[in-house]
């Protein structure tokens, strides 16, 4: 059978090609019979799967205009050649092998071959080749019907990649539309440790710790209806009632119509980098020796204060003290006395003080306190306390007193200026004999 034949087939040039009707050519009404096998043909060529016929030996004899469709050959440049045209040079050759034992045993294959097309184009196809005999049952073609299916082989791969990323050191969590939960995986319950049967149908309310208020998840969700996509930082309560940060996405998943059909979270635990930064920070505000803060972090939280005085006319007080002759301490007994002088005081004195107040050595063995919400007289109060009680107290087996200068913001204040008077004031307690207080302006 030639190409032309092929291509421009008709019932009278096809019946008289088609060997498997021979037996009722003999019999059959050759008009109804010619009707018969042009129905056949039509439906062949337009049918939806991609189709061919070759001899035994492989040669292409006809394809359907599906198969042109699919590989972009005409039909011309197919008739009389193998299919090797369109392989892809990917496909194992035990796949052909198989093919092959298959067919010459009269057996049909079925199967998945990765074939190329005229452009270049790599494309998959589940085929079914079935042998086709006549009526001394030999085998005299063979009938391939193939179906696209290079989007289905594509999916399976997101799929699987979908599932290996599932099961990763991510927590990953997916709920429905509304919020309840469908799937978790096993890094979810290493973290949380909530088991799946323990969560399926809850809604992830179940994780809140109380640390967030109503307006941080507010914010939180409208980023994920307008944008689909949220990120950040999220504290969350586990199985045991332990409050603890996650990093953490929530993405929204939409289906064809638009409409929201899932939320996938993916989170990790960041508690052990948020002890880095906590250490870091620490690190960064605090004096290596005593652990009081340092001028750094005193100088941050006066600016803060002024501030927050300006705005809301709420004061302040500042108090600045050092130890009373330490240079003949270190000279006596020597730097490592002198040193584990000063931490012993600043324990002492940062366990008189209020969560609010903040103690910071301001260099050598000077030291400042800042006292929010607090007058002058307060702080006058809690500054004679203090002296006493360090007076009274032995540092190292050996007696030490402080000297005291005290001062409260006033309107206009900048750091220099309470900072002076502080300093003005400490200055005048000396020059009074030291282990005593001096307000400024007195």
């Amino acid at each position: 059978m030639t190409s032309d034949e092929l291509g421009n087939t008709t019932p009278g040039s096809a019946l008289g090609h088609a060997t498997a009707f021979g037996a009722a050519w003999q019999s059959a009404d050759i008009d109804t019979l010619r009707a018969k096998f042009y129905q056949l043909y039509i439906a062949v060529e337009q049918s939806p799967a991609a189709t061919a016929i070759t001899d035994t030996s492989g040669r292409i004899e006809y394809v359907n205009r599906r198969f042109l469709d699919v590989t972009g050959y005409r039909r011309e440049e197919l008739i009389g050649k193998t299919p090797a045209m369109i392989q892809s040079g990917m496909t194992p050759a035990s796949v052909y092998h198989d093919l092959w034992q298959s067919l010459r045993r009269g057996e049909v294959w079925k199967g998945e071959l990765l074939n190329r097309k005229k452009n270049g184009e790599l494309y998959w196809e589940a085929e079914v080749i079935t042998p086709v005999r006549n009526d001394d049952g030999e085998i005299v073609n063979f009938v391939a019907v193939k179906e696209d299916i290079t989007e289905r082989k594509r999916q399976e791969n997101e799929l699987k990649l979908l599932a290996s990323v599932f099961e990763t050191g991510q927590a990953t969590l997916i709920t429905d539309a509304d919020m309840r939960i469908e799937k978790v995986n096993q890094a979810f319950t290493d973290i949380t440790g909530y088991r799946a049967e323990e969560v399926i149908g809850e809604t992830p309310r179940l994780f809140k710790s109380g640390y967030h208020d109503k307006d941080f998840y507010a914010r939180l969700w409208e980023s994920v209806l307008t944008t689909g996509h949220w990120q950040g930082e999220i504290w969350n309560r586990n199985k045991y009632g332990d409050i603890y940060p996650l990093w953490q996405s929530i993405t929204a998943v939409h289906d064809e119509q638009g409409k929201i059909r899932n939320f996938i979270a993916v989170f990790h635990n960041i508690s052990e980098r948020k002890e880095m930064e906590n250490e870091l920070e620490r690190q960064a505000t605090r004096d290596h020796l005593t652990g009081a803060h340092n001028r750094r972090a005193f100088d941050s939280a006066l600016h803060q204060a002024i501030r927050q005085a300006e705005r809301g006319g709420d004061t302040f007080s500042l108090l600045l003290f050092d130890i009373d002759h330490f240079k003949s301490v270190n000279d006596r007994h020597g730097h490592d006395v002198g040193d584990a002088i000063l931490k012993r005081l600043a324990n002492k004195v940062s366990a008189s003080l209020r969560s609010t107040d903040l103690l910071a050595r301001w260099g050598g063995e000077e030291f400042t306190i800042l006292l929010p919400d607090t007058p002058l007289s307060g702080a006058a109060t809690y500054a004679e306390r203090l002296r006493q009680q360090i007076a009274d107290s032995r540092f190292q087996g050996l007696a030490i007193t402080v000297s005291l200068g005290i001062t409260q913001y006033q309107p206009g204040d900048d750091m220099d200026g309470i900072l002076g008077r502080a300093d003005d004031a400490l200055y005048r307690a000396k020059r009074a004999g030291r282990n005593t207080l001096v307000l400024a302006g007195e």
